[in-house]
């Protein structure tokens, strides 16, 4: 019985924006070292991201953007050695340091080798623990702790280099994944669901850019319960009717009600439940093919108990 997979690489720590930023490497050791003390990893098929080539970050990004987030890390390694500070911003919320480019193209990488691999069927299915998060990034520009969009990449891949005709694209964020809508809005080959709360960060969603996009907007302390109901009643049959043959998760955990960063109520049990119903859809329609993207969640300890439910459900543990 093939396993779930699990990419990561440690260049995905070495890039880091800051004393304090909540967009921290201590996000991925909390999240390993939650699956290693509950044994989880071990049923796991741990793999080493690789890095993912300009063309197929280019499936999603402006050709010029990308250009110019390596000119970017270029200059940055120029000043360093010339002792210049150690960070470039790209955004109010976002900057960059001698690593990021390499750990943006492993987190672009990971997500396109867990396709690869589920498609050939080694893998059942697949997790990839890599920061920075993607889904804020935009075709042509960078904001909110995301530089390279990996799920929308991801999912572009599938559909360019693979020859699926329908993906579908299922974002548990509380901030609403308004860089993969922008990149992915009107393709007819791709249905994006998503929940979120709002009004809040980046403060869009509602209305959605176009058909293909159904967004969940929540007030603040919407707790698990009535998520549960709205996702029966919208997301669940949406995605029947669409009948995807891959389904790609921005796995983002800041709705869990002990992070700071956001003010839903999930708990551990609703990644849980979200996780199972994401995964009936993929049994049904799609030979369970899922490849799911580490995105938000700053608290430490919730992340590493979150992340660990999701995989679970994934790997049927």
């Amino acid at each position: 019985m093939n396993k779930t997979g699990y990419f990561t690489h440690p260049d995905c720590r070495r890039h880091e924006m800051g004393r304090g930023h909540p967009e921290c490497p201590e996000r991925l050791d909390a999240i390993d070292d939650r699956l290693l003390i509950t044994g989880v990893i071990d049923a796991l098929d741990r793999r080493e991201a690789p890095l993912a080539s300009t063309d197929d970050i280019e499936l999603a990004h402006d050709e010029s953007f990308v250009h110019a987030i390596r000119g970017m890390a270029d200059e940055l390694a120029e000043k360093i050695e010339a002792g210049g500070r150690g960070y470039a911003q790209i955004d109010p919320d976002t900057s960059m340091n001698p690593h990021t480019w390499n750990a943006i193209r492993r987190g672009a990488g990971a997500a396109i080798a867990a396709t690869d691999a589920v498609m050939a069927g080694e893998l059942a299915n697949a997790f990839c623990a890599v920061r920075p998060p993607g889904h804020h990034a935009c075709h042509n520009r960078a904001m909110g702790f995301c530089i390279f969009n990996n799920v929308a990449i991801a999912a572009r891949y599938a559909l360019e280099r693979h020859g699926l005709k329908r993906v579908a694209i299922v974002d548990f964020d509380v901030h609403h994944g308004n860089g993969t809508e922008d990149i992915l809005a009107g393709d007819e080959r791709v249905l994006m669901v998503g929940l979120f709360q709002s009004p809040f960060y980046p403060g869009s969603g509602y209305p959605p850019l176009a058909d293909n996009m159904l967004n969940l907007p929540f007030p603040a302390y919407t707790k698990g319960d009535v998520i549960r109901r709205k996702i029966e009643q919208e997301w669940l049959p949406r995605l029947e009717e669409f009948q995807p043959e891959m389904i790609f998760i921005s796995a983002g955990f800041d709705a869990h009600r002990e992070d700071d960063l956001g003010q839903l109520g999930l708990v551990e049990a609703d990644y849980t439940w979200i996780t199972r119903q994401i995964k009936a859809v993929a049994d049904k329609y799609a030979k369970g093919r899922i490849v799911s993207s580490l995105e938000g969640g700053y608290n430490l300890d919730a992340l590493g108990r979150s992340v660990e439910a999701h995989v679970r459900a994934l790997a049927d543990l």
